[in-house]
């Protein structure tokens, strides 16, 4: 850039900066100007503020006819939706439940019918029981007894109609209760003059339950001999020992042409019904709920079933499906009775139902007889005095032991003949090798016969007492009056007693030691000490002492978990024969009298018996044979 060039620039920037100072507005001037500014812009902002204020009320009118719009709508479309789901939930209803879809719907509650001895709680939806209360009785933790779960597994009456599988448990019922011990429950169709119905009705004082359930009206169109009931429930653990309780319940049940039969009780059973059965019991330790039919349950198609449950609560899953025994055109009517009560040998015989006091196992042939006959009608006179039971255990023993002294006395007469003895059957011992046992045993047959010894006369009266034994074996633990009746230091005599609860479990033994059951095995040793030392030692013969200790040994495991009532009575049975023994020996038998009488009866030897002749000629034939 030459030098005319920057000087021309210069002044152009001089002339433009030059005209803007002259043309600048004073200081009042521009004071002025932004008075004049201000108020336009405030003119300005209040028009803007009018404006939106405006807006405002304009949309605030908008929105509140906009929100009532929105809200009819929406009503509108609510009433639409839920009446067209009704329309659809209907038509769904009538498509499952036929007639009956009016009970497909409503209200669940519930109500109580009770008498004396049984409380029965009753659901409206399904119709079912769901608690059954034994008012009478408490469990072993001293809370009420329940028979059953309340509300576990299924109740039904179960029909069809038409090519419609239903059941009650999926209707709704309505209650009508005239008394405190009956109600009605109607599930309604869509015939007015239709309706399903099952009655409740308990007992005035009993334990029973009738139970009608009808399809009244013409409109039912249900064929009875498609209608079943089927019950499942869980027992529960009510009892001191679990595993005891276990082991006693089952399913019992009676043809009506066949004696009682049940379902095994050790493991998981099924059984298809072949007959018709007059009752089903679910049988728990003491109590029992027994399905009763008239008419009979049909043996087509009828099931029972029973589990058993791992949990510490329940015991056993019961199950029974049963069909009733209805001709074609029968009255679309049934009825059962349902037994609730306790296991107890009276009040089942009361019922006048067939063998339905089997359903308490208290030994087969002749030790049922025995407790049937003689250990339970002595046992109930002496309840009837008021006193504890222990006493009454005590008591008992010593009756049935004064009964079976005849039986004592005899075999332990027999018994010092044999021991008194001795002499002779020791000479007759060293007399014969041992390759000639025929002959010294016919030996000896001639001696018995010649001092008028009968060697069974000591046998015959122990196998008699031996069913009296096992009878108390079954009586005990079945007995429900010992059940939590405290004696001593058991605190129930229907189970276990223990003076001291282990930190760990011996096998085959348990967690606590039974102090009855440990003086039981004591008694027995004691007793088997003195037995021994009252017969007659047989050279040759295996030791007893082993057999002495054993037996005593494997009963302390045995029994150890049993019913402390039995030990008890062992125990007592053990100690009055020791007792008998003794006196026995030292104030009512003469054994030198007895020595004396056997040599006279072996002077004047008496006429061989029949079944000492047919020995001795069978004993000759086969000397015979072996010298052939």
């Amino acid at each position: 850039m030459d030098r005319n060039s920057i000087i021309g620039i210069v002044l152009i920037v001089a002339i433009l900066f030059g005209y803007t100072w002259y043309t600048m507005p004073s200081a009042e001037e521009q004071a002025r100007m932004q008075r004049t500014q201000d108020s336009l812009a405030s003119v300005e902002l209040e028009k803007r503020a009018r404006e939106a204020e405006a807006q405002l009320n304009a949309a605030a009118t908008s929105s509140v006819q906009d929100t009532t719009t929105v809200r009819d709508t929406l009503s509108l479309e609510a009433t639409l939706e839920s009446a067209l789901a009704d329309s659809v939930r209907n038509t769904m209803l009538a498509k499952r439940y036929g007639t009956f879809h009016p009970a497909a719907q409503g209200t669940d509650s519930e109500v109580v019918i009770e008498n004396e001895r049984l409380q029965v709680a009753i659901r409206t939806h399904g119709a079912r029981p769901t608690v059954i209360r034994l008012k009478e009785y408490q469990t072993y933790r001293k809370t009420p007894l329940l028979l059953a779960d309340p509300d576990s597994g299924t109740y039904e009456f179960r029909f069809f109609q038409g090519n419609l599988d239903l059941s009650t448990s999926d209707l709704y019922f309505t209650a009508e209760q005239s008394s405190k011990d009956a109600v009605v429950l109607k599930a309604a169709t869509t015939d007015p003059g239709t309706w399903l119905q099952i009655t409740y009705r308990l007992d005035s004082a009993g334990y029973f339950m009738h139970v009608n359930t009808a399809f009244v009206g013409s409109g039912a169109n249900v064929d009875v001999r498609s209608l079943f009931f089927r019950w499942e429930l869980l027992g529960l653990h009510n009892e001191k020992h679990r595993e005891t309780e276990q082991q006693k319940c089952g399913v019992y049940f009676k043809y009506f042409s066949d004696d009682r039969d049940y379902l095994k009780e050790t493991g998981d059973d099924q059984k298809e019904l072949v007959g018709r059965t007059n009752w089903v019991g679910f049988k728990q330790d003491f109590f029992t709920i027994g399905l009763v039919s008239e008419e009979g349950f049909a043996g087509s198609g009828s099931e029972l079933a029973i589990a058993t449950l791992a949990d510490s609560t329940h015991t056993k899953r019961y199950s029974a499906k049963l069909f009733f025994e209805k001709e074609r055109g029968a009255a679309p009517s049934v009825d059962m009775r349902i037994y609730m009560g306790p296991n107890h040998y009276g009040t089942l015989v009361d019922t006048e139902i067939a063998q339905f006091d089997k359903i308490i196992d208290l030994g087969w042939g002749i030790f049922g007889w025995l407790n049937k006959y003689l250990v339970i009608p002595i046992f109930n006179w002496l309840d009837g005095w008021g006193w504890s039971y222990g006493i009454i255990i005590l008591v008992l023993t010593i009756v049935i032991k004064l009964l079976l002294m005849p039986l004592t006395w005899k075999n332990f007469v027999s018994s010092a003949k044999m021991r008194l003895l001795k002499p002779e059957l020791d000479e007759i011992n060293g007399k014969y090798k041992p390759e000639d046992a025929l002959k010294k045993q016919q030996a000896q047959m001639d001696l018995y016969r010649k001092a008028g010894v009968n060697p069974a006369n000591g046998c015959v009266p122990l196998l008699i007492q031996m069913p009296v034994l096992y009878a108390m074996f079954r009586f005990f633990p079945a007995s429900i009056e010992l059940r939590q009746q405290a004696f001593l230091w058991a605190d129930d005599l229907s189970s276990y007693d223990s003076i001291l609860d282990l930190p760990f479990v011996i096998p085959m033994y348990g967690d606590h030691i039974s102090l009855f059951t440990l003086l039981m095995s004591a008694s027995t040793i004691v007793y088997s000490l003195i037995n021994q030392q009252q017969m007659p030692q047989q050279p040759g013969m295996p030791s007893m002492k082993l057999m002495i200790y054993l037996f005593p040994i494997m009963m302390l495991f045995f029994l150890n978990n049993f019913s402390a009532g039995l030990s008890y009575y062992y125990l007592l049975a053990n100690v009055i024969s020791i007792l008998q023994m003794t006196l026995f020996k030292h104030l009512f038998v003469n054994e030198d009298k007895i020595r004396a009488q056997l040599v006279q009866n072996m002077k004047t030897p008496k006429k061989k018996s029949r079944w000492q002749q047919r020995l001795e000629d069978m004993q000759k034939q086969q000397q015979a044979a072996r010298r052939k």
